[in-house]
């Protein structure tokens, strides 16, 4: 029988994968890039995951777009995984596909990523196409050609209504170039929410019928304490969708490590998909206090510097199996995606 880590077309080692990277710039080398942080709350949080990926909180006000990218790429090298899906970021669209930046918090080109991806291997470069857009179709063009076999959504922080008829053709489109969806669920801390309801994993029925892949980020739970929790509906999900996945992002974190308990069975995991949210911070506290991670082990791994490390050696801790940390190259090889 062939081994679950390894391509059962050429018997290749599958590589381990982070699906769930952030990049984030601040148009400095001529990316576009944008970023903003409108309160006191958002400038600590920029300020803590900013020193949380070792960089010095002076370059939030320069060259952040060469030094987040460099480092970035340096922490995936340094870690025990191969690669990371590193992700665009669209801006929000009203109903009527007219733009609405005041309503975004950062911005992240596709072509941005697509570069970086082409330049260094171990980035898988994820696209961000709000399907309202009126050129909606025509970027998605754009990105099937550049080879970027990820689409990444935060519906509830984009104003993006996964029911609405009207985007069919972009995930038919999505379906037969087979790209795959990791789109967020459940609820959201870090980004400014647009309608917390579009979190709503079972919004996902339409498009899954279409035929795309996704996967529901965050395992669909909370993130503050008062959210919505659709973990168990996710659950429910996959027992009638084969296309459907979840991902493990941000779960080591203390707000979101409640959502552990349900992924954990070996059935679940059979669906879940290792990714970190970098930057934001893991200490592993919240799985160590909920009993899901041991003393030694939350204590070793508070001594990581590297947070893709940490998140990786954490989750490894917690009891995530191996096929975890590879079952995104195998989603991509399946579908003839898998970027070098």
């Amino acid at each position: 029988m062939t081994s679950p880590n390894h391509d059962s077309a050429n018997n290749a080692p599958l590589r381990k994968i982070d699906c769930h990277v952030h990049l984030v710039g601040d148009g400095s080398s001529g990316s576009d890039c944008w970023f903003s942080l409108p309160t006191l709350w958002k400038k600590f949080l920029g300020r803590m995951m900013i020193k949380g990926v070792g960089l010095p909180v002076s370059s939030l006000k320069d060259e952040l777009d060469d030094l987040y990218a460099h480092n970035l790429v340096k922490n995936i090298q340094d870690s025990g995984l191969d690669a990371a899906v590193v992700l665009a970021q669209d801006i929000p669209y009203s109903d009527s596909g007219e733009k609405m930046p005041d309503a975004a918090q950062f911005y992240v080109p596709n072509a941005y990523v697509a570069a970086l991806g082409e330049k260094h291997p171990e980035i898988i470069p994820a696209c961000s196409i709000h399907p309202g857009r009126p050129d909606a179709m025509d970027e998605l063009e754009k990105c099937i050609e550049a080879k970027m076999p990820v689409l990444k959504l935060l519906p509830n922080c984009l104003n993006i209504d996964y029911t609405d008829k009207k985007h069919i053709p972009f995930w038919e489109r999505m379906a037969e170039a087979d790209m795959i969806l990791l789109t967020h669920t459940g609820g959201e801390m870090t980004v400014k929410v647009y309608d917390p309801s579009f979190g709503d994993p079972n919004k996902l029925e339409l498009l899954l019928d279409c035929g795309v892949t996704a996967i529901a980020a965050h395992s669909a739970g909370r993130s503050a304490l008062f959210d919505d929790d659709w973990t168990e509906d996710l659950l429910e999900m996959f027992t009638r969708h084969p296309n459907l996945y979840a991902d493990n992002s941000a779960l080591s974190s203390i707000n979101r490590a409640r959502t552990l308990k349900h992924i954990l069975p070996d059935d679940v995991q059979e669906r879940v998909i290792h990714g970190s949210d970098y930057p934001v911070p893991v200490s592993g506290l919240g799985p160590m206090l909920s009993g899901k991670l041991s003393w030694k082990d939350y204590r070793s791994c508070a001594k990581i510097p590297n947070i893709i490390e940490r998140d990786y050696q954490l989750k490894r801790g917690i009891g995530f199996k191996d096929e975890t940390f590879t079952k995104m190259d195998e989603l991509l090889k399946k579908a003839g995606l898998e970027a070098t």
